[in-house]
């Protein structure tokens, strides 16, 4: 089995910063975290799930237009865990944040598709007033 666990959301003023943390377990993932892709997606109120970012195994990396420079996504092998470091927020960055697992046949065609992801964490909510 695979299990994915977000930490570190919460409720802040716009401009603010805030760190999320992915970690990993499972045998099936533990095993071999280094050799997964994984990505941030999100969910605001009323509104499809979209990506965010995601890293691939080899350490490349893509953003979401509206978060480019704003957020950062870095991964730490020996940990089993993803972050994702976020600065500058803003009202609009309001959801619920899930972290995703996967094993992309191709990183640079699926790395926002979420249908390429089988494995998905409960989410953290993060919430940003103005």
């Amino acid at each position: 089995q695979v299990q994915l666990i977000e930490s570190g959301g919460g409720s802040v003023q716009a401009g603010s910063s805030l760190r999320l943390s992915c970690a990993a377990s499972g045998r099936t993932i533990a095993s071999s975290f280094s050799t997964y892709d994984l990505g941030w997606f999100r969910q605001a109120p009323g509104k499809e799930r979209e990506f965010v970012t995601s890293i691939s195994r080899a350490g490349d990396t893509a953003y979401e237009y509206a978060v480019k420079g704003r957020f950062t996504i870095s991964r730490d092998n020996p940990k089993n865990t993803i972050y994702l470091q976020m600065i500058g927020l803003k009202p609009e960055d309001t959801a619920v944040y899930y972290c995703a697992a996967g094993l992309l046949r191709n990183y640079y065609n699926d790395y926002g598709n979420s249908a390429k992801f089988p494995y998905w964490g409960q989410g953290t909510q993060v919430t940003v007033s103005s």
